[in-house]
């Protein structure tokens, strides 16, 4: 599989714990503006939940595939507790059903960053446990970290200590270009230090005043950041999302644009048309 481009359902639905029954109309959405997968929050499984053979025959008639699951947890204390455990579980099984998607796993946002360095080590070690049992079952099982003030992972030095203790033998790590920008790094160089545990990318603007853009109109270069996945045999999906006031009113028309951008500026790169030096 080369690079290939989705969009994430956050666009639609920014919080990952309202639950949401209008799937078939995102899907539909997506593949109207010309993206080929979908990377959903579970809570916007809706009908589906209970249902993967469902969902894989609504995706087969679209035409797009499920690139990914995105399933929050807390891990609140040091090794993951029995909900999670089970809740872990559950979509670790429903992704059986769609070879090669990967379950996306963000840790919430806590209430502040104390005790910053336990937090951070109680995090990974759940996740290093989570990312086993999944690779064991055939899924692969991806770290995605964010950058609201109170995350976990969301500077260089969180960004170092995460690449420290994850486990790289059962995880991978999800570069999201907008949070990385927000916590004040370089998302090109992150995305080209990190390569080699990279699996899948978010991507969604953000300017040098750290405000979300529409993209293409913010500070990230993401053509560069392209090229260095295509340089390196990257063969994932790129699953793009907007958190603009503009995608809150208007999601449908906000990532249509999107998806002419894509085609314009990043597409070329993907199929070798043109090349971006860094």
């Amino acid at each position: 599989m080369e690079i290939k481009y989705g969009c994430h359902g956050s666009t639609w639905e920014l919080d990952y714990d309202k639950e949401c029954d209008y799937l078939d109309q995102i899907m539909g959405s997506v593949k109207n503006a010309g993206f080929h997968g979908i990377d959903v929050q579970v809570a916007l499984l809706g009908k589906y939940k209970n249902h993967p053979e469902r969902l894989r025959e609504k995706l087969t008639d679209l035409g797009i595939e499920l690139g990914a699951l995105t399933v929050p947890f807390t891990w609140a204390g040091e090794e993951e507790s029995n909900e999670e455990k089970a809740h872990a579980d559950f979509y670790i099984n429903f992704l059986k059903h769609f070879p090669g998607a990967v379950m996306n796993v963000p840790a919430r946002v806590g209430p502040n960053r104390n005790d910053l360095l336990k937090r951070q080590k109680e995090i990974i070690n759940c996740v290093n446990a989570l990312g086993k049992r999944a690779y064991e079952c055939g899924v692969v099982a991806s770290f995605h970290p964010a950058s609201p003030k109170t995350s976990y992972f969301r500077s260089q030095e969180d960004y170092d200590v995460l690449f420290q203790e994850l486990d790289r033998r059962y995880l991978s790590y999800t570069p999201d270009a907008g949070h990385i920008k927000a916590g004040g790094m370089n998302p090109v160089e992150i995305i080209k230090d990190n390569i080699s545990i990279i699996k899948h990318v978010h991507f969604k603007d953000c300017s040098n005043t750290f405000e979300w853009r529409k993209m293409g109109t913010g500070d990230i270069d993401f053509p560069a950041i392209i090229q260095i996945l295509k340089n390196h045999n990257y063969s994932g999906w790129v699953m793009v999302e907007e958190e603009t006031d503009e995608a809150a009113k208007a999601p449908d028309k906000v990532i249509k644009d999107v998806g002419e951008y894509v085609r314009s500026q990043l597409q070329p790169i993907t199929q070798g048309e043109k090349s971006r030096v860094n």
